[in-house]
C-alpha cells in the first residue's frame, strides 16, 4: 500500500499576496479558486497552487514548480510577451530513448525561481 497518493497542493511563500496573485492570474494564466487575507488558491490542472503570506519567518523559502507546457518555446514566447521576467532560454536538459526534456526558467513578483518544462 503505498502512502503518498500524488500531490494535492504546492505552496509558494509570497510578500505580496496581491501582486503574486496577479502575476500568478494574468500572466501565468493560472485560475484563481478563492482567495482570502492571507491566501490565494489556483486550480492548477487538477493540482492546487497556494500562494500564501508566511506564517512565520523560517517559513520563507520556496521550492521550484515546475509548470508542465506542451511545446516550451511558444509558451516562452508569449509569457515574455506578457513581461514574464526569464533567467534564461528554453534549453535541452536531458534526453532518454525519444524523449526530449526541455526548461526553462524564470522569477515571480516575489523572487521565487520557477520553471517551465516539456517532454517532446
Amino acid at each position: 500500500m503505498k502512502t503518498i497518493q500524488g500531490i494535492k497542493q504546492i505552496a509558494v511563500q509570497v510578500k505580496d499576496l496581491r501582486r503574486a496573485t496577479a502575476f500568478y492570474q494574468e500572466k501565468l494564466g493560472q485560475s484563481l479558486l478563492f482567495m482570502t487575507d492571507h491566501m490565494a488558491f489556483f486550480d492548477c490542472q487538477g493540482v492546487r497552487l497556494l500562494l500564501a503570506l508566511p506564517e512565520k519567518e523560517e517559513y520563507t523559502q520556496s521550492s521550484v514548480i515546475y509548470f508542465e507546457v506542451n511545446d516550451i518555446h511558444t509558451s516562452y514566447r508569449k509569457m515574455k510577451e506578457k513581461g514574464v521576467p526569464f533567467v534564461d532560454e528554453p534549453h535541452l536538459v536531458a534526453k532518454m530513448d525519444d524523449t526530449e526534456t526541455w526548461m526553462v526558467f524564470f522569477v515571480d513578483t516575489e523572487g521565487n525561481t520557477q520553471a517551465l518544462v516539456s517532454e517532446m
